[in-house]
């Protein structure tokens, strides 16, 4: 693993982590060097081992970003782990940014200063947008995140598969239970503290996870929404695939188990798996065999590996949260502020 260069007296370190996405690269890594204030934050590229040409790419068309190199694929949790590691030594704050992310104007900013004034706060996350529809939020994390007594993430401005038009009306900074790992500012050093992000989960849902700790070891997440990213979504895996419904459910119920205090812990793994059976049943209905049999290959993995995680936090942070699928499927209520 190596760093190009020496770090200078930036505080922010605006990390992507690249595996095999030189078009990624290509297209998006323009705009962050273009917007990303040279004054406050350094841009990094962790590559994740690429076999494309997204080391040439860099050395080639981005010689003042700033590289870290893996000799191996870690996965999106591990990847970044390491890369926060390697920088946190020079660099108060990091932020994990999704190589199909486009930023514009002076996104990085309010974030800044946001973390600076607000010490309670472990990290924050911008507004976002989609790049294809810019009108509209994106699905993976929108204007902050936020769980229901379930476990089931969803965000204000975009409810299951319902997302709102952005009209100004989440424009407000909130305290959330989440924020997106598309563009996350974290504490370097809190965010090490806690562990960073579960390299068991590989990815998906290892920043929701990682946030549940940083508020039960008494840290704020925030949204901060004056400043705004615009996220292509999808980039490493469709919404369908099976390897992504796998890890989403797989890691949704590694997350309750490490998270939910021992007492009421077995009870609500047992109602939710019950939930994820109706999942199953719907897929099985529609003929989609391939994410019918990542539901079940995700709940015996997860039976393998609970026991490592043997917690018992003190505070149950679902107590008294909503029901997403009796708001939205029974009362038909869809957007963030119906409730």
């Amino acid at each position: 693993m190596t760093v190009a260069a020496e770090s200078v007296p930036a505080r922010v370190a605006v990390i992507i982590l690249n595996w095999n996405g030189e078009k990624f690269l290509r297209a998006y890594l323009p705009s962050v060097v273009r917007h990303t204030p040279s004054a406050i934050a350094d841009v990094f590229v962790a590559d994740n081992g690429s076999t494309d040409g997204s080391v040439d790419l860099l050395k080639r068309d981005f010689p003042n970003v700033r590289t870290i190199l893996f000799s191996e694929n870690h996965g999106f949790a591990e990847g970044y782990n390491l890369a926060i590691k390697e920088v946190a030594p020079h660099y108060k704050y990091s932020v994990l940014l999704n190589s199909d992310v486009e930023v514009k104007d002076d996104w990085l900013t309010p974030m800044f200063n946001f973390m600076e004034s607000h010490p309670e706060a472990g990290a924050v996350q911008p507004k976002i947008l989609s790049l294809t529809e810019p009108e509209k939020f994106e699905y993976a994390g929108a204007a902050g995140g936020f769980l229901d007594r379930n476990g089931y993430p969803y965000c204000r401005g975009r409810i299951f598969g319902t997302v709102e038009t952005d009209c100004g009306q989440y424009d407000s900074p909130i305290q959330v239970d989440w924020a997106s790992g598309a563009a996350l500012m974290v504490d370097n050093s809190f965010y090490l503290s806690v562990g960073g992000l579960d390299k068991a989960f590989f990815a998906h849902m290892e920043e929701i996870d990682l946030c549940w700790r940083m508020r039960l070891a008494g840290r704020q997440l925030w949204a901060v929404p004056s400043g705004a990213v615009y996220h292509l979504g999808g980039g490493s895996l469709p919404a369908s695939n099976p390897r992504k419904t796998y890890l989403n459910f797989r890691n949704n119920l590694l997350m309750l188990r490490k998270n939910l205090p021992r007492n009421g812990r077995t009870r609500r793994l047992v109602w939710r798996r019950l939930l994820d059976t109706l999942a199953w049943a719907k897929f099985m209905a529609c003929l989609d065999f391939g994410n019918a049999r990542a539901v079940v290959r995700a709940h015996r993995d997860f039976s393998r590996m609970q026991a490592v995680y043997d917690t018992d936090p003190r505070v149950d942070l679902l107590s008294g949260r909503p029901n997403i699928l009796l708001e939205y499927y029974l009362l038909r209520h869809d957007r963030f502020s119906d409730f």
